[in-house]
């Protein structure tokens, strides 16, 4: 016998020692190898040696790991280590360096083959969970640049039994729009909204996107159970099976921010703002608005159920409230919180002050302020910033994530790979194992 020979006689014995010890452990691991795995197997809440098997062939097919990184450790990130943020700030600085961001023409390559593309971007096409596949859940998503981070977005959140309106901002670049078009018309569920505008910062026209996704959803066949509206900015926290969870937790209620307005606030609809590049106040003053409930305010970002979509698009008084908040300042920063404290409207809570939702309270979306930044122990609303600031709002960098994924919020605003390429990596692997482990890194 040559020693070649003698060295795959001794590996095939060894294995089959193995599987020997194995059986008799009453682990029949073997019984599983060349069989292929079905839905039932990975859905199999037992926690069965074949379930786990299958759970590792499909996570080695889709983890979702920045494998150009090797340093990188997103667990120890996910758990505060010190030493793996420090780390990740230089992967990422270097990553900045190159600039190795995807465009619009390399989505129009990509995309010309859909499977490839879903394939190479690793996209979850199959629903992991029965109670999610029976809880479908709707997005509007408004966007207008940085097609990578949408593209990215929209991967983190996709799976099946959902649908996605696409609302692109009228003034976007002609290349932005075809890149867009081209990756939604990848899916079956995925869609760009029928009607755009072009939206102008503070004005009516960021609400009209949203309400044209809106009609756009309640059309499909598809019956959602929630709508989530998102900004090319945000990112999910939570994953799909926890914001289902989340939501059935809801029981037909909403949640957003939604508090008393400040003195400053009530200028916003004291007097008739007009729109032409921007948005701009006059002298003329408004008359009161058309409702016997008091006025609220909040933000653009909810989490809203289908009854509500519905109410607000065939109830009169309603559609007067609409009408009356065309002319005024950042209308989605109090329109949805007032709709959401008046009687009568679908999963609304009262007007009295004990029902008052803080962004903090609510579900919606993770902010940082900057101001309401600092140290937690000597009042502080939230830690400092470990990214940049953008218009006052913290740019979330990788030594904010073990902070973050202990909010309650489905979703968190602002990323972006050009601030911070680690976060975002690592809140994909977070992410990608979480829906099919149901654990954390």
């Amino acid at each position: 016998m040559s020693l070649c020979d003698f060295r795959r006689h001794r590996c095939f014995l060894h294995k089959l020692l193995i599987l020997i010890l194995l059986a008799s452990s009453g682990i029949f691991l073997f019984k599983y190898t060349y069989k292929p795995c079905t839905l039932q197997d990975l859905r199999d809440g037992t926690n069965s040696a074949k379930n786990q098997i299958c759970k590792d062939k499909l996570y080695r097919l889709l983890r979702l790991s920045p494998e150009e990184h090797h340093e990188l450790n997103c667990s120890r990130i996910m758990k505060g280590d010190s030493d793996a943020i420090r780390k990740a700030l230089e992967v990422n600085a270097d990553f900045k360096k190159k600039s190795i961001y995807l465009n619009e023409q390399w989505y129009l390559n990509l995309t010309a083959d859909c499977q490839k593309f879903k394939d190479y971007r690793k996209y979850l096409t199959i629903p992991m969970d029965k109670k999610e596949e029976d809880f479908p859940i709707a997005y509007s998503m408004v966007i207008h640049e940085n097609i990578e981070m949408f593209e990215r977005l929209l991967r983190a959140i996709y799976v099946p039994q959902n649908i996605y309106c696409v609302h692109v901002d009228e003034k976007s670049p002609v290349q932005f729009k075809e890149a867009v078009k081209a990756i939604t018309s990848c899916f079956d569920n995925v869609f760009v909204a029928s009607k755009t505008e072009k939206v102008i910062y503070a004005s009516w026209s960021r609400v009209q996107a949203d309400l044209n996704c809106m009609e756009d959803l309640l059309k499909s066949n598809i019956q959602w159970k929630y709508l989530i509206n998102t900004c090319g900015s945000d990112f999910p926290i939570k994953s799909n099976a926890e914001i289902v969870h989340v939501l059935q937790t809801l029981n037909g209620k909403n949640t957003m921010e939604s508090e008393k307005p400040s003195q400053i606030k009530l200028n916003r609809w004291k007097y008739h703002f007009k729109v032409d590049n921007s948005i701009s106040k006059t002298d003329i003053e408004k008359m009161p608005p058309p409702i016997t409930t008091p006025m609220f305010t909040g933000s653009a970002y909810i989490v809203v159920s289908r009854d509500f979509v519905k109410y607000i698009f065939e109830d009169s008084q309603v559609q007067q409230f609409i009408n009356w908040t065309k002319d005024t300042y950042s209308p989605d920063e109090h329109l949805w919180a007032t709709l959401n404290r008046m009687p009568g409207v679908p999963g609304s809570s009262p007007s009295h002050g004990k029902y008052e939702q803080s962004d903090m309270n609510a579900k919606a979306r993770m902010v940082k302020w900057s101001y309401d930044e600092g140290d937690i122990s000597k009042g502080a609303a939230y830690p400092l910033c470990t990214g940049i600031h953008r218009r006052a709002v913290c740019v979330y960098g990788a030594g904010d994530l073990s902070w973050l994924i202990k909010q309650h919020h489905l979703f968190a605003n602002k990323f972006d790979p050009k601030v911070d390429n680690t976060a975002l990596q690592c809140m994909e692997e977070y992410l990608r194992h979480k829906t099919l482990y149901k654990n954390n890194l």
